[in-house]
């Protein structure tokens, strides 16, 4: 009974390859089956999104679960294995427990802290979950991996802070505004990071949408996607003065919106604040608007310091959440090792108590005339023997569950008294197998 993790992520893999790789919802079930048919896996959860395939199993050998897990993928995918395990790693037991609650906890993700991953990881432990591709191993294992990343944002501050442009405009917005429900966002120009610092605007509540471009066709475009109205883009001063958010990403050489121009959008405004992010280099808008009363003015290095600042704050979280990790990979590994010494001790009884019941038969058949008192006696005497002998290896092997390598010593005991098989969680694993 082995606990193995394969697969490929942002870490080990470029975009144009995860892309390849990754598993729609829509075909999650036949993967699934895809998976569950190969030899060596006993149970199975396939994580995909944009950043990370990967392949939760429990393997009855850890060589051949990894080569299923890669000639799963590679067939899957039609790809060639020697080629894709190159971008592959694959983790075991521990690493195993420990790189999924990293993954729930967002300490794997591209972004730290970011939250959609634990939900993606709901979902497909409760799409395996459903298939009945789970059994009470991966069913703890997964239950125990979401309340660690839960217990990591409950405890710890890792996804509070912004850590991308878009999100730090939005958190310096909300500073400004409070709540952004009912305000209105005009975007001048087209660029990406403008779109998206407009499509997270609207996120958090921004109801109203402006689209000024130098191409009218694409102003229209952009309005569309964000159900709001294209204004012309000579005339773009005229309607500033709609907005309460400016977020400027033109390729101009030259200010779209100087001192004088912002002068006459605060008069129409009638002292109500504007908050203007230009993220454009060379920049949109003249630096000198900021000293306008209740004009609010970032350029891209204000918003780079802000994430800066934040990303050294997520970090130092995030040495909180390797503390909470250590301490529930522990408690993971326990429980999964006492899987295993449970079933072992009870086949070192039952073995011991085998040898006890023949050696006793043995002994009476040779001392004739005892009384049923005497018989008692030789009884109780040998089953003394036994339980003093065996008291101490068994306190000893319960003991080694705690640590790191404690399967390492049930192997031993099972090889030292030549235990046959044993059965496990729905698993069984022969005397001889490593």
């Amino acid at each position: 009974m082995y606990l193995l993790v394969g697969g490929l992520s942002h870490k080990t893999a470029p975009v144009e390859i995860r892309e390849t790789l990754e598993i729609s919802l829509m075909k999650l079930d036949e993967a699934l089956n895809d998976l569950l048919v190969r030899p060596s896996v006993k149970e199975g959860v396939i994580v995909s999104t944009c950043n990370r395939t990967e392949i939760y199993t429990i393997a009855s050998e850890v060589p051949a679960g990894k080569e299923d897990i890669l000639q799963f993928l590679s067939h899957y995918h039609e790809w060639d294995p020697g080629e894709l395990a190159k971008y592959l790693y694959f983790y075991d037991n521990r690493e195993a427990i420990n790189h999924l609650f990293k993954v729930t906890s967002s300490l794997d993700s591209m972004v730290v802290g970011e939250a959609q991953i634990l939900g993606q990881v709901k979902e497909a432990y409760a799409h395996a979950l459903d298939r009945k591709a789970t059994s009470i191993i991966l069913n703890r294992l997964f239950n125990h991996a979401i309340a660690v990343g839960k217990k990591a944002r409950s405890q710890t501050s890792i996804g509070e802070s912004a850590v991308s442009i878009s999100y730090a405009a939005v958190e310096l917005a909300k500073q400004i505004f409070e709540d952004l429900t009912g305000h209105t966002v005009m975007i001048l120009g087209a660029g990406e990071m403008g779109e998206l610092t407009v499509q997270h605007l609207v996120d958090n509540g921004v109801s109203s949408v402006l689209v000024a471009n130098r191409t009218p066709k694409r102003a229209e475009e952009l309005a569309k996607r964000f159900k709001g109205r294209a204004v012309p883009f000579d005339h773009l001063v005229d309607y500033v003065a709609e907005a309460d958010i400016v977020i400027s990403s033109t390729a101009a050489q030259e200010y779209v919106i100087n001192r004088k121009d912002m002068g006459r959008v605060i008069s129409k405004r009638r002292g109500k604040p504007i908050f203007l992010i230009d993220i454009a280099v060379p920049r949109d808008i003249d630096p000198r608007v900021n000293k306008l009363e209740n004009v609010f003015l970032y350029d891209i290095d204000d918003l780079e310091g802000v994430v800066k600042t934040n990303v050294a704050e997520r970090e130092k979280e995030a040495r909180k959440v390797h503390t909470i990790i250590h301490s529930e990979v522990d408690e993971f590994s326990a429980w999964l090792h006492s899987l295993d010494v449970t079933p072992t001790i009870a086949a070192l009884r039952k073995k011991a108590d085998e040898i006890r019941a023949a050696e006793v038969e043995k002994i009476m058949n040779k001392l004739n005339g005892l009384s049923e008192r005497e018989k008692n006696l030789v009884r109780t005497l040998a089953g003394g023997i036994i339980n003093k002998l065996l008291h101490q290896p068994i306190v000893k092997i319960k003991e080694s569950t705690r640590q790191k390598d404690g399967y390492v010593y049930v192997e031993s005991l099972r090889q030292l008294f030549d235990l046959q098989e044993v059965d496990g969680v729905g698993l069984k694993r022969k005397k001889n197998q490593k």
